[in-house]
């Protein structure tokens, strides 16, 4: 499975898809197609756990005053499910392997995965 899971409005997501190709991945715009309760157990399959898909840098993080709030798991998994600014993004899955976010070394991963699989 290769799949991609973005938002359109984000422009480091935008950045990060340009810079390899698209070819054969299913790509999903969250806003406007917003993941399923399925996708989501996919992802933390992959991930080990709802934190690491979660996003800090949601303006509703400080909105709803979520830092100074002890989150479990379960808070993790409906924060994301009810609003869509709280998946870290890009996530992109290629096979067993998930790539979370936009860190320098996440994206250089990604990079050698998607290339390694291209030869």
């Amino acid at each position: 499975m290769k799949k991609i899971y973005y938002l359109k409005t984000c422009d480091t997501s935008k950045r990060i898809l340009k810079q390899f190709p698209l070819d054969g991945f299913t790509v999903q715009e969250i806003k406007t197609d917003p993941i399923t309760v399925k996708q989501l157990d996919e992802m933390v399959d992959l991930a080990g756990n709802y934190e690491s898909l979660f996003s800090r840098r949601a303006k509703k993080y400080k909105q709803m005053d979520l830092k100074d709030q002890s989150l479990k798991e379960l808070d993790y998994k409906q924060l994301i499910l009810s609003e869509y600014t709280f998946l870290k993004r890009p996530v992109i899955i290629i096979d067993d392997k998930i790539f979370i976010g936009s860190n320098k070394k996440n994206i250089q991963l990604l990079i050698q995965n998607v290339i390694n699989k291209n030869r």
